[in-house]
């Protein structure tokens, strides 16, 4: 049995959730979200808790049962909670803003990047930090992603977009080599 998929999923106050055939709906205070489930899988909701199980126990059902109960559980969290990803930019003259909806990076181009948000997405500016808030894990996941991607940390003096708390493995430079040889 999969030790994730036979956990309950249970439902917070002032959170709802419909099961209907192969498509499970949920609602919170942040938002809805929607999500079609795998045949191999059946979801039922049961004394306010949603409990997920599997056809049998052929290693695709067992795969799906535990992604299935894990991406219900993370529906639950997002219109409750929400999800938040903080990126740090490091780097001298590197720094970001917000036009209206829209990040500006300004990292060592020749020119200012332009970031929209995708749906469901909004970014907020902290100084060095840019903090990625929607109700979606993957969206949020996706979108740090595509900022980290614009200007990735490089490793000798560190500078670029990085995640927070991310450590970036540092080279030696060539004075260090040539000192040696």
């Amino acid at each position: 049995m999969s030790r994730i998929g036979k956990q309950p999923i249970a439902v917070p106050e002032g959170v709802s959730v419909v099961i209907d055939g192969a498509r499970v709906e949920v609602s919170g205070p942040k938002g809805h979200l929607t999500q079609m489930l795998p045949p191999q899988v059946r979801v039922s909701l049961e004394d306010g808790c949603v409990k997920v199980a599997r056809e049998s126990d052929q290693r695709r059902h067992r795969a799906m049962h535990g992604l299935t109960r894990a991406l219900i559980a993370n529906m639950v969290t997002g219109v409750k909670e929400g999800f938040t990803k903080t990126l740090e930019v490091r780097g001298t003259g590197y720094r970001a803003q917000l036009e209206g909806k829209t990040l500006v990076l300004r990292v060592g181009f020749s020119h200012e990047v332009r970031v929209d948000p995708n749906p469901g997405i909004d970014f907020a500016v902290d100084g060095p930090l840019v903090r990625v808030h929607g109700i979606d894990k993957q969206a949020v996941g996706q979108q740090a992603a595509e900022i980290r991607r614009i200007r990735p940390p490089e490793p000798y003096k560190g500078k670029g977009i990085r995640y927070a708390g991310e450590w970036v493995r540092r080279k030696a430079g060539k004075s260090a080599v040539t000192a040696a040889g």
